[in-house]
């Protein structure tokens, strides 16, 4: 019997085929085996929630102390003593309450002189006007006079003498010139009695400065002067002048805030502020009430102010407040919770279990955020699913069994 041929290539060919039987039946295996274990992943949980559409507003929160509205020293406008102080450190006055009086000799003396010199101008105008009512008789009478022998001489030649008729004329043109005489010196002395007038009228308003008054309802927060003391008129640049209060504006005050550059464009006069005091553990409503229009170049804000009501007198003036201002409000914002998001740089992106139960990662837009809260302008839909558990561990495309959270009332973290 012949013996079989061995063939070399045949037996590489065999060989060959083996091993990749072998190997393909190992590869199976080894896919049994990692089924099994992605069979394992799917029983364990992984927090979701949904994309849902709510209210979102983004806030800005700054720190300042409470000012004032108003807070002036008051001064003296003339010098003198202070002869009765009505006020002293905490004293609430209201607007044009008196609260000192000053004693200035000098004034009480200017004033009498001034009613003297007015008596006495009084009675010159007055003998000035009786003496033109006396000349105005006279001239009166001359002049009809005048007029008669004027007229005879006239219709009847030589009746009456030439020279008498003169002699009338003369009287007559003499004393129209005493009534304008009178005229003049009764307007002379009409001039000086109002010049003497006006003189009582500027020294009694100087007079009047020595009751100092309140210009604005507020609180006293600093007394300077007492009983007593002299006081230098305030509006001598020469002297140091000292005030006699401080007065401050305590129903009404100023929270002073520097908004930053980029949200200049969303402050508007008139939008509503909260207000909270630490210290009293209290919030105080507010409105912005005026700004600067225009951003420090050191500090690139803008100076903001917020006005606070103190109707109750609770706030006090160097106390810490935080304003908060609304900036955005979306009414129906597609929002997400911030913890669902990732952030690499400028790129945002969330996990989304898709309907097959599959992670994907998806790159979103961000809108308005807020403490809990972030608006997804784009790369999410309404009602997706969103890993808000661990996600270190997850990786796109792998299987798991979601689990919906239910987070804190969406609406109440707006």
């Amino acid at each position: 019997m012949p013996e079989p041929h061995h063939d070399p290539k045949g037996v590489l060919l065999v060989g060959i085929t083996l091993v990749a039987l072998a190997t393909a039946g190992m590869a199976a295996c080894s896919r049994g085996g990692r089924a099994e274990a992605g069979e394992a992943v799917v029983t364990v949980p992984v927090g979701v929630t949904r994309a849902i559409r709510m209210p979102l507003e983004r806030q800005l929160t700054l720190s300042s102390e409470l000012v004032p509205f108003q807070e002036i020293e008051v001064y003296a406008k003339e010098s003198g003593y202070v002869k009765d102080l009505k006020v002293d450190y905490g004293t609430r006055v209201t607007q044009g309450q008196l609260m000192a009086v000053l004693e200035i000799p000098e004034l009480e003396a200017q004033l009498e002189e001034d009613q003297a010199a007015i008596k006495n101008m009084a009675e010159q105008v007055t003998h000035a006007a009786r003496e033109l009512s006396r000349v105005e008789a006279q001239h009166k009478v001359a002049h009809l006079q005048y007029d008669r022998l004027k007229t005879v001489s006239d219709s009847k030649p030589g009746l009456v003498a030439q020279q008498e008729v003169d002699d009338w004329q003369g009287k007559d043109l003499a004393l129209e010139a005493q009534v304008e005489a009178s005229k003049s010196g009764l307007q002379s002395a009409q001039s000086v009695l109002a010049g003497a007038q006006a003189k009582l009228v500027h020294d009694q308003v100087l007079y009047n400065y020595s009751r100092i008054t309140a210009p604005f309802a507020g609180v006293v927060t600093q007394r300077y002067a007492n009983l007593g003391m002299l006081m230098q008129a305030g509006t001598n640049s020469s002297t140091q002048a000292m005030p006699l209060v401080k007065l401050s504006q305590d129903d009404l005050f100023r929270l002073v805030i520097p908004v930053p550059e980029s949200d200049v464009r969303y402050i508007h006069v008139g939008d509503p502020v909260d207000v909270r005091v630490p210290s009293l553990n209290r919030a105080f409503p507010g409105k912005v009430a005026r700004f600067s229009v225009d951003v420090k170049a050191d500090t690139r804000t803008m100076h903001t102010e917020v006005d606070v009501p103190n109707l109750n007198r609770a706030l006090i003036e160097g106390m810490y407040a935080d304003a908060t201002l609304r900036l955005e409000r979306k009414a129906a914002a597609l929002a997400v919770p911030l913890q669902a998001v990732d952030h690499e740089g400028d790129r945002s992106s969330v996990l989304v279990v898709t309907p097959a139960n599959r992670i994907e990662e998806r790159t979103v837009t961000l809108g308005v955020q807020n403490a809990g809260f972030a608006e997804v302008v784009a790369g999410l839909t309404d009602g997706e699913q969103v890993v808000v558990s661990d996600r270190g561990a997850l990786k796109p495309g792998e299987l798991v069994q979601p689990k919906t959270i239910d987070l804190l009332n969406y609406e109440g973290k707006n």
